[in-house]
């Protein structure tokens, strides 16, 4: 579930964040309400933006908005690593994304919450206010991590002077582009969705990667998070797949509670899915199989059959690969692009 910090700074602020926060059931909130919560007096809100930005996906504050920027200034990261940041005034008229408003889904949340409000959201970025394809957003909402998002302004900004902008997949395309999109152009800018990312059809290219890609990964009891880490880089290199790909690892039930496993979910961010022997008996394709590995859990082969079945059944980009007690195998989910039009 997404992080949300509400910080407001008078009675009025408190109870405008307090109907604000009831808008996100979607997200952990938490409020801070500095002249109202007698524990707050005296703390720095400056140490508390520092925090806030580095562990939420969101932060509201309810006030005034040079506040808000003199408080997060200090501690920006950059486009693609910040958190949406939104201003709403304390008598809840007008709702401001101020940072991160494609990647982070700073100005869909404002829009969400002025709807919930009664209030005006006040949206301010060029490709929004002139309805111009976004990159970062169609990246955003379609799962796609961005490599190199200085590239971001070489694109958005061939669009809004109505230039032509390039892309080039290395999946389908369904439906038609946008406007001012080309996928045969000889253009300036540029974005390239796929895992090549050492591909530079364009001067200024922007790669956006689709996080489809699980790791299968078996491994010896009491294997250290290093040794996985290293194994799945090692299969990651094999299949030519950027690390951005890889949205979540996949092992035997058996493995669930696994300490190295989960460390290096948990330093990755992924999510471990696993399975029973039975399940990954059941999956379809054509696998690598082990006598041991099947007297041992039931299941001829982990890391090939646990991917398949995290990707829904999708394609084997890699197949067993072993490192010191650890075996890998990556999959991808089936994907598609789209554009609206």
């Amino acid at each position: 579930m997404k992080h949300a910090k509400f910080v407001s700074f008078t009675e009025v602020g408190a109870r405008t964040a307090a109907r604000a926060a009831a808008l996100l059931p979607d997200f952990l909130t938490e409020r801070y309400a500095r002249t109202v919560d007698p524990s707050l007096s005296g703390t720095s809100l400056s140490r508390f933006a520092q925090q806030a930005m580095v562990d939420c996906d969101l932060i509201v504050f309810v006030g005034a908005a040079g506040i808000a920027v003199r408080a997060v200034a200090p501690y920006l990261a950059g486009k693609a690593y910040d958190p949406a940041v939104i201003v709403i005034d304390e008598a809840g008229r007008f709702v401001i994304p101020v940072l991160s408003g494609h990647l982070g889904g700073a100005n869909e949340l404002a829009e969400r919450l002025a709807d919930g409000l009664g209030a005006q959201a006040v949206v301010t970025t060029a490709t929004d206010g002139r309805d111009v394809f976004a990159v970062d957003n169609w990246a955003r909402d379609n799962g796609c991590a961005v490599l190199d998002p200085p590239q971001i302004k070489h694109v958005s900004g061939a669009l809004l002077r109505g230039e032509t902008v390039g892309v080039r997949s290395g999946f389908p395309v369904d439906g038609r582009l946008p406007a001012h999109i080309s996928l045969n152009a000889d253009a300036e800018s540029g974005f390239v969705i796929g895992f090549d990312t050492k591909a530079v059809p364009f001067a200024h290219t922007l790669h956006l990667v689709p996080r489809i890609v699980y790791a299968g990964i078996g491994c010896r009891r009491g294997m250290d998070a290093d040794k996985i880490e290293s194994a799945v880089q090692e299969a990651l290199e094999a299949a030519g797949v950027p690390r951005e790909a890889v949205c979540g690892a996949a092992s035997i039930d058996i493995k669930k509670d696994e300490p190295g496993l989960l460390l290096f979910c948990q330093t990755h961010g992924l999510a471990l899915t696993t399975f029973s022997a039975e399940a990954l008996r059941q999956a379809a394709g054509d696998f690598t199989p082990s006598a041991f590995v099947a007297e041992t859990v039931g299941v001829d082969n982990v890391c090939e059959r646990a991917a398949v079945c995290a990707a829904g059944g999708g394609r084997l980009l890699c197949r067993k690969t072993a490192r010191d007690g650890v075996t890998v195998a990556l999959a991808a989910r089936d994907f598609r692009v789209r554009f609206d039009g």
